[in-house]
């Protein structure tokens, strides 16, 4: 009789191409598996995470290709988190110089949106010189990733980072490259990690300038990104990991001494989220034996040749991305092999012996060599795979550990084939609070408050005295029989089970971080690392600063509690925003900027006018609250950007804000040699003379407020010109304009003041003041212009085509016809007069 389920099957699922399942499906297919689905399968190869009910169907016959909490090392975000909250303990517990601690040190400084803003500002102002990266936290191929030119201009959702810029990258031909590194996590109790030995360098399709920022293809190595350059002849590079290694010995360099550094680093990555992990999968139901992970770890070599890690993939790209004559080839051969390697490591098929498989970890007799003949089968399985975890010496990692599980230790133990060391605990932020005879535990940092019952303060107590696991467990048998007791193996099991116990209290413990493996000094005497004295000094209280703020014969006295928007508001200001100093303040006005959890605040008096601010839309908030108080149906502000020329002539520019916009600006300046700047205000009675109100703009390539000191700002200005957006009917640049649609574009930017319009005499001054001057249109862009400058994420370059719209020499032909003090103020006949 044919046994049910006698053919095994693999389901094949989630967001993927097909070719990201090629050899996971032919290294089955050729041990005679079939396909199988969602409801039927024996292995499991998911692009992507799998829904949380899949977890629960894992067994050690059962197999998944993930782990429930992988976003701990997979979502970068949490993947510095991990990392972080690893070098946090280190300090505390060894301190900063001590060689453990040092060994931390190759992931690049992050913060987190929004939480982390205000600590970022403060270390862009400390460090001037320092260069930005943005990320967002759970992308992939490279999406969204740009250099930051201005760090303020971070958004403040939850799913961006923003990362040091690593300014010093190592080179090949003069192209920039990542390390493309496989590591599996092949069981997670006990801990066993391996590294591939083969892999990729991806190279930049273009070489690294470091002050081309804005070009991906000098910047970035995704091959998704660069797959899009086609001005390169190879626009996506492979190189293996041993070509590379040789072309490093050819070059002089120690290969070796490199890739122990980066073994290093994957091992320590991993260890820095197994907590996480094991939490969560026991949390999910899922058996631990049935799951294993693959990432794609991108690590990047500086030019003193140390390695930094960059990210940890999630179900790495197994599709072929190089062209044959590119490294295709070698990638296709790389990849197949890895995942063939990969199969027959976890034996998935089900051919090893029986007598090496798994026994239970909790059994008292026996598992220790259970471990270590299971851990002993799979390397000899490995094939390309080198084991990291657990280590031929065993005390370079454990001490990473928040707590090694007795699995752990006792598997270290028996390939070490000696006794070591049992870890000793320290308090961490933690407070002892006893009333009578019950003891309480309050955490310094959270706030929770932990009440242990008899036997846990127990525990507890032991472990903060000093004494090890086997010294709590003899204490604890004494306590409970009163008197040491070894009577059998019955008992040998209750203390085995015992022993159980005391591990799991103790690991509870330490992931609450009320307990730290203990080291060489104590955490009373710890630096802070410079990431978190970031956040610290963020943290810390800011005396607010008074400053007068003037406009248009207008003040207010503005109160800012925050450096760095007062940097970016003096700069944006200038001698406008002058110290308060000891004047009292009560007779202005009063603003206040205030730093919310997430970016800032902006509030007049009692009146919250603003949240959720960036520094650059803080500016742009405050402005624009400026202009509306200013203003007055008899003098209304005109809120657009003004051209000031050197002869008193001015232009004003009504085109929404954006990219073309921009450029228009910068070609306007250019041609009429004067200045740009935010805001005018006119009187009705005789608007011919204008005055100018000087604030900065945002979009405008001009100098910042701060650069203009008041001897150089204008008293007034003659308006002689208005650009207005033509729409897509207008086809020629600087098209003439009738004056009723001028007054419709012009209307929506009049100020009036604060909740009033313009009364009707108003409008009617502004239409016999519009005819009197030079209005013309601009044609908007083309779409697909504009669509090709998103996508890409880069400024025109030279060898794309000129954007539609009027060109320097048009707009230098218009001003000195229209608008130049010598020539007459015409206004352009409008169609149908």
């Amino acid at each position: 009789m044919t046994e049910q389920h006698s053919t095994r099957r693999f389901w094949l699922g989630g967001k993927r191409a097909a070719e990201q399942d090629r050899f996971f499906r032919e290294a089955l297919e050729s041990w005679g598996w079939q396909a199988g689905d969602e409801h039927d399968w024996d292995a499991a190869w998911i692009t992507g995470m799998p829904e949380a009910g899949q977890f629960r169907r894992v067994s050690p016959t059962r197999t998944m290709n993930h782990f429930p909490g992988n976003a701990a090392l997979t979502v970068k975000s949490r993947l510095h988190e991990s990392l972080a909250t690893l070098r946090e303990r280190l300090h505390e517990s060894h301190g900063p110089d001590h060689e453990l601690t040092r060994r931390l040190a190759f992931f690049p400084r992050a913060y987190v949106m929004p939480g982390d803003y205000h600590a970022l500002q403060q270390a862009a102002q400390d460090h001037p010189e320092q260069r930005w990266i943005l990320k967002p936290t759970n992308a992939s191929k490279g999406k969204g990733i740009r250099l930051l030119k201005d760090v303020a201009e971070t958004p403040l959702a939850r799913d961006w980072l923003v990362q040091e810029y690593l300014a010093n990258p190592h080179t090949i031909r003069g192209h920039k490259y990542v390390l493309r590194l496989y590591v599996l996590i092949a069981s997670l109790e006990p801990l066993r990690v391996y590294l591939y030995r083969q892999g990729f360098a991806k190279l930049a399709s273009e070489p690294w300038d470091p002050d081309d920022a804005d070009n991906p293809y000098s910047q970035l190595t995704n091959p998704d990104i660069n797959a899009l350059n086609d001005r390169a002849e190879v626009p996506v590079e492979f190189i293996d990991v041993n070509r590379y290694r040789q072309w490093l010995r050819d070059q002089g360099h120690d290969d070796d001494a490199l890739f122990a550094r980066i073994e290093d680093l994957v091992a320590l990555t991993v260890i820095s989220a197994v907590d996480a992990m094991r939490h969560r999968t026991a949390e999910a139901g899922a058996d631990p034996r049935g799951c294993y992970e693959l990432l794609g770890l991108d690590c990047l070599v500086d030019d003193t040749l140390k390695p930094w890690i960059l990210e940890c993939n999630l179900s790495p790209s197994l599709g072929i991305c190089a062209a044959p004559e590119a490294g295709g080839r070698v990638e296709e051969a790389v990849k197949g092999g890895l995942v063939r390697d990969l199969v027959t490591l976890l034996d998935i098929p089900g051919q090893a012996s029986t007598e090496t498989a798994s026994e239970e970890v909790d059994q008292a007799q026996g598992s220790a060599a259970a471990l270590v003949a299971e851990a002993e089968a799979e390397r000899a399985r490995a094939g390309g795979f080198s084991r990291l975890l657990p280590a031929a010496e065993p005390e370079r990692y454990l001490p990473f550990f928040t707590l090694p599980s007795l699995a752990d230790r006792r598997l270290a133990e028996g390939l070490a084939g000696r006794p070591l060391p049992a870890p000793r605990l320290a308090r961490r932020r933690v407070t002892e609070i006893v009333d009578e005879d019950r003891l309480a535990l309050y955490d310094t940092r959270r706030g929770d408050l932990y009440r242990p019952n008899d036997t846990a303060a127990l525990i507890w107590l032991l472990a903060t005295e000093g004494l090890d696991l086997d010294a709590i467990v003899e204490a604890l048998c004494h306590a409970m029989t009163g008197a040491p007791d070894d009577r059998g193996d019955e008992r040998k099991a209750d203390r085995e089970t015992l022993r159980r116990e005391v591990w799991t209290t103790l690991d509870d413990w330490c992931r609450a971080g009320l307990l730290c493996q203990q080291g060489e000094r104590v955490a009373s005497g710890a630096t802070e690392p410079a990431a978190e004295a970031d956040a610290a000094a963020f943290k810390a209280p800011c005396v607010a600063r008074g400053f007068a703020l003037r406009l248009a014969g207008h003040e207010w006295a503005l109160e800012v509690a925050s450096a760095p928007a007062i940097a970016r508001l003096e700069r944006e200001f200038g001698e406008r925003l002058t110290p308060l100093g000891d004047e009292a303040a009560s007779e202005r006005p009063r603003l206040r900027v205030l730093r919310d959890e997430a970016g800032y605040a902006l509030a007049d008096a009692d009146r919250l006018l603003a949240a959720r601010l960036t520094l650059p839309q803080l500016a742009t908030a405050l402005t624009s609250h400026l202009l509306h108080r200013v203003a007055s149906p008899e003098r209304p502000v005109i809120d657009a950007p003004l051209l000031s020329m050197p002869d008193g002539a001015g232009v004003l520019c009504l085109l929404p804000v954006g990219e073309p916009r921009r450029r228009l600006l910068a070609r306007l300046r250019e041609a009429g040699g004067g200045r740009l700047t935010r805001g005018v205000r006119l009187d009705l009675s005789d608007p011919t003379r204008a005055e100018p109100l000087d604030l900065p703009l945002a979009d405008a390539a001009d100098e910042p407020a701060s650069a203009w000191p008041a001897s150089r700002i204008s008293a007034g200005v003659t308006l002689r010109g208005v650009l207005l957006p033509g729409g897509e009917h207008v086809q020629e640049p600087l098209a003439p304009v009738a004056m009723l649609e001028a007054l419709g574009a012009l209307l929506p930017h009049c100020l009036a003041g604060e909740g009033r319009v313009l009364e009707g005499h108003g409008v009617t001054a502004l239409g016999d003041w519009l005819s009197s001057l030079a209005l013309s249109a601009i044609p908007s862009e083309s779409e697909s212009e504009t669509k090709k400058e998103t996508e890409t994420e880069t400024e025109v370059t030279e060898t794309e085509s000129e954007p539609q719209g009027p060109s320097s020499a048009s707009l230098t032909d218009w001003l000195a016809t229209h608008i130049a003090s010598d020539a007459q103020a015409v206004r352009p006949a409008a169609a149908g007069e």
